[in-house]
């Protein structure tokens, strides 16, 4: 087991790691704007989100990601544009990753909804601090690809994205770290990268005939070209206020989902990930948590003008 544990962590923090870089969200049809600067804005009110994820819960040093994201539409030169922050840290073994970046979409109509063309320019630091006291199977003097001394390197980071959404539809697609800023451990000799990843998002509200129900399934589609996650979810809303649901990520995990609308407006969501690869036998599970607000602006809008009240 110590062996097991011990391969997983090397494997994960490598220099050469070759598996998606970006954190993954169970919750992710609440998180658009985070993986999609064109969704700034898609509400006409001011939107903050925060989401925590413990991954796999019981393994080492397991992944712990929280993410903080705002947006918000403002009225410039007569158009209605989107403005937004996003705060990522994501914890990983030795490896400690932040991201920052702000975002902005040019927002216009677009048939029955509306479409914002956006982008979003931060920094990144990744942060890396290895300790190999007790690691009785590893001699980091044996091979010059495990780290030794670590550091903390600083990049520029990119993203663009488009996004669609009326009253009951949306649909984007996006592309974060455009630009693959490199990352010089000088006392490593060693360099990283940040991959190009995209993203395709959609989802669709379904009205029942009682009117109390809705069906609210979504899809996301993450890739960096190398590897790919499929997440397919679906939740029933009731009465606007509760909903539950279930989402499977194609070889990952099958997830169940639960949330509630407060009376005051702010929306909690849980969901538990059942793991389905071989970890299955070496962890407890993955718990994510998300908290949601939205509170009204005064921003002039055109007559055609759609908002989606489910989405951030």
């Amino acid at each position: 087991m110590k062996r097991l544990v011990f391969i997983w962590i090397i494997g994960a923090v490598a220099l050469n790691l070759v598996a998606q870089q970006d954190p993954k969200f169970s919750q992710n049809m609440f998180l658009a704007p985070f993986f999609n600067p064109g969704a700034a804005g898609s509400s006409d009110k001011m939107c903050v989100a925060a989401a925590f994820r413990n991954q796999w819960t019981g393994l080492p040093d397991a992944p712990i990601t929280t993410v903080f994201s705002a947006n918000m539409p403002v009225n410039f030169l007569g158009r209605t544009h989107g403005i937004g922050l996003n705060l990522m840290n994501d914890n990983l073994a030795f490896n400690n990753d932040f991201q920052f970046n702000a975002s902005y979409a040019y927002r216009m109509d677009l048939g029955m909804g509306s479409l914002g063309i956006g982008a979003s320019v931060g920094v990144a630091n990744q942060s890396l601090t290895p300790t190999w006291n007790g690691a009785d199977i590893i001699n980091p003097e044996s091979d010059d690809a495990i780290p030794k001394s670590g550091g903390s390197v600083f990049g520029f980071d990119m993203g663009l994205g488009a996004f669609y959404n009326t009253d009951n539809l949306y649909v984007g697609v996006s592309t974060t770290h455009l630009n693959q800023t490199s990352f010089d451990y000088p006392e490593e000799n060693a360099e990283t990268k940040l991959i190009r990843h995209y993203y395709l998002l959609a989802g669709y509200n379904i009205q029942l005939s009682n009117p109390m129900f809705e069906i609210l399934p979504s899809l996301m589609v993450q890739t960096d070209g190398r590897s790919n996650l499929l997440y397919l979810n679906t939740n029933v809303r009731y009465n606007k206020r509760f909903w539950g649901g279930v989402s499977y990520s194609v070889g990952g995990a099958l997830t169940a989902l639960f949330g509630v609308e407060l009376m005051n407006g702010i929306k909690i969501g849980y969901s538990y990930d059942f793991e389905l690869s071989p970890l299955l036998k070496y962890n407890s599970g993955s718990h994510e948590i998300t908290v949601r607000y939205c509170f009204d602006l005064s921003v002039d809008k055109s007559p055609q003008k759609y908002k989606s009240i489910r989405f951030l």
